[in-house]
């Protein structure tokens, strides 16, 4: 390689480093190999690592069909991160270099959704991650949860097309000890002073369980992540491994978003380094967060476990250095550290972009064209203040989803309830054909699907808090700026549209009336279901997002409220799915007008 194109590659890699990330050596690192004395070798090993990019290849949004952008500024897609990887296999040497991936890959965009349901991955047809990942040359990738969305054998299609192998450790057959999916590799690293083995071991989240019941059950069992580490590990090391490598889809802060519905926690990426010896480094996914460096200290050892998370999308890349001591003819880590490159710093990497450009072409055409038809027009212009065809829309697609993930089960008999906000005011769906990209416009955010058990008490408490969204007005016509996002002690500045929600009835209506002249707090009056008044000690199975039921506007009882269903689908994607299979979305199927504004028990006019 040129100068040039060396001082190239190294700015590049500078202006990557995210803040905060302590990187200080990534270009100033020690030689790959020195001697520091009588009788010891050291090498350093470089672990390269990506995570959830929930098939997301190229900086595109095709619900848009523009350039993904956000308020950070981030850009997204395995294409840069793959030109951040390969810099930094130049720079430490390919030889002393791994890749891994820690799951959520072949879901999350309208690209995956073509290849699994459109134009099926098969032996004729590539999968455009198995095309991308294969061009970057990972070592190996973790399942995630969302590679069961779409069922097992389009899993083991995309497993058969990639040249490394798909982890995953605590996965078995069911009603069996047999593991499903390989458990771990083996991968042999040249140093001067000799080879070192590197045991790369893979995990996912047992909630999978839970998610893609549909799918799994009876096929797999998802065993908990600590008690597989704790026979897997061992395995491993006795295997010949000097250092050990966890790629873990699961969250580094401990909880789960099922509570006890499983005798496995969710996010276990901590408790498995605190509580199984003999890991060195553990790749985080699962939990879409950025965590340049962390150490947890391990319980029976006392030795610093380092982990690191890289985001989601390829948005970051995860930069682990070990440096290792041979001593004594065995090689160990004696100090690791982490930090993150910023994948917008990059060029897309031409070898990504010609495996994947066709297939890219494909899903974008796809998006542009109709897969049903609307028989009305819906807006959401004044969603705000009057019941809109719209929002219930959404409502209703989410109430039967849910419904049927409750058929069959102890919470079958629960009236659904389901809440949607209006996201935008500027949605304009013409009747006529819709196409994805119309039905991405009703739902504009990467939102999942809950169900949560409440009481009627707790109903009416949640319709309160969302009617605190409106400005007490006491005449019976007001400007819609005079009315709406109200300020709060939470949103001083006023509450935003997506924080106000509208309650729906799925097999009966659930009506009742804002008094916005009344004080917050006491607007609710005449809450019904199905025509009978609402009892405090009343059941309701909701309907929610993942981001309300994870507190997201502060609403009350949602938190701590069981959770009966978590499928983890995607909103949107749960939409297209209803028109795909419908062929239509008629409003006189779901839309009602079972909510009113009143000033003073007199009906409230609105202009804009």
């Amino acid at each position: 390689m040129s100068e040039t194109s060396t001082v190239s590659r190294r700015a590049m890699l500078s202006a990557a480093v995210v803040a905060g990330s302590s990187a200080g050596a990534l270009l100033a690192a020690a030689p790959a190999e020195a001697s520091p004395g009588r009788g010891a070798k050291r090498f350093r090993l470089t672990v390269l690592g990506t995570t959830d990019l929930h098939n997301n290849v190229f900086n595109w949004d095709y619900f848009k069909d523009a350039a993904y952008s956000d308020k950070a500024g981030n850009q997204i897609g395995i294409a840069q991160a793959s030109s951040l990887i390969k810099a930094v296999r130049a720079e430490r040497g390919e030889s002393s270099t791994l890749t891994i991936d820690a799951g959520d890959t072949i879901q999350g965009t309208p690209l995956a959704y073509y290849f699994a349901k459109i134009r099926p991955a098969s032996r004729t047809v590539k999968h455009p991650m198995a095309l991308a990942m294969n061009a970057v040359g990972y070592d190996a990738v973790a399942l995630g949860n969302h590679e069961f969305n779409y069922g097992i054998d389009h899993l083991r299609t995309w497993e058969r097309q990639l040249t490394f192998p798909v982890l995953g450790a605590n996965v078995h057959v069911a009603g069996r000890a047999a593991r499903a999916f390989s458990p771990y590799v083996l991968k042999r690293v040249r140093a001067s002073a000799g080879w070192v083995t590197v045991g790369i071991v893979g995990f996912v989240t047992p909630g999978c369980a839970l998610w893609d019941k549909h799918n799994v059950e009876g096929k797999l069992d998802f065993n908990g992540i600590v008690e597989e580490a704790k026979k897997v590990i061992p395995e491993v090391r006795a295997a010949g491994a000097d250092v050990v490598i966890v790629s873990c889809h699961s969250g580094a802060t401990p909880g789960s978003s099922y509570g006890d519905a499983l005798p496995f926690p969710e996010n276990a990426s901590s408790q498995l380094a605190e509580e199984v010896p003999g890991i060195d480094a553990i790749l985080v996914g699962h939990a879409h967060q950025e965590i340049p460096e962390r150490f947890v200290t391990n319980k029976a050892t006392g030795r610093q476990v380092l982990l690191t998370e890289p985001l989601r999308w390829g948005m970051r890349v995860s930069v682990m250095d070990l440096d290792l001591v041979k001593d004594r003819g065995h090689w160990k880590v004696e100090s690791a550290h982490s930090h993150l490159l910023d994948a917008k710093t990059a060029p897309e990497d031409p070898a990504v972009v010609r495996a994947v450009t066709s297939a890219h072409r494909e899903a974008v055409k796809y998006v542009n064209t109709a897969i049903g038809s609307s028989t009305a027009p819906l807006s959401t212009a004044t969603a705000c203040w009057e019941d809109s065809a719209a929002i219930d829309a959404i409502n209703f697609v989410q109430a039967t989803r849910v419904k049927a993930e409750l058929a069959g089960g102890p919470n079958a008999g629960l009236p659904v309830l389901s809440i949607a906000a209006p996201f935008s005011r500027s949605v304009d769906v013409a009747a006529g054909p819709l196409t994805i990209r119309d039905i991405a416009g009703l739902y504009i955010f990467d939102n999942t699907l809950l169900s949560i058990k409440l009481t009627g008490a707790q109903v009416k408490a949640y319709l309160e808090w969302t009617a605190t969204y409106y400005k007490t007005v006491t005449g019976t016509t007001v400007a819609a700026a005079d009315l709406t996002n109200a300020p709060t002690a939470l949103a001083p500045a006023g509450t935003p549209d997506y924080n106000y929600d509208i309650v729906f009835g799925l097999d009966a209506p659930l009506e009742y009336a804002i008094d916005v002249a009344r004080p917050a707090g006491q607007r609710i009056q005449g809450l019904s279901y199905g025509g009978a008044p609402v009892a405090d000690g009343m059941e309701f199975a909701l309907a929610i997002n993942n981001y309300r039921q994870s507190g997201g506007g502060s609403f009350p009882g949602v938190t701590q409220a069981p959770v009966l269903t978590n499928s983890q689908q995607e909103i949107r994607q749960l939409m297209i799915d209803y028109v795909v299979e419908h062929g239509v979305l008629d409003p006189a199927v779901f839309a009602r007008n079972d909510w009113k504004l009143v000033a003073n028990g007199q009906p409230l006019t609105v202009t804009a």
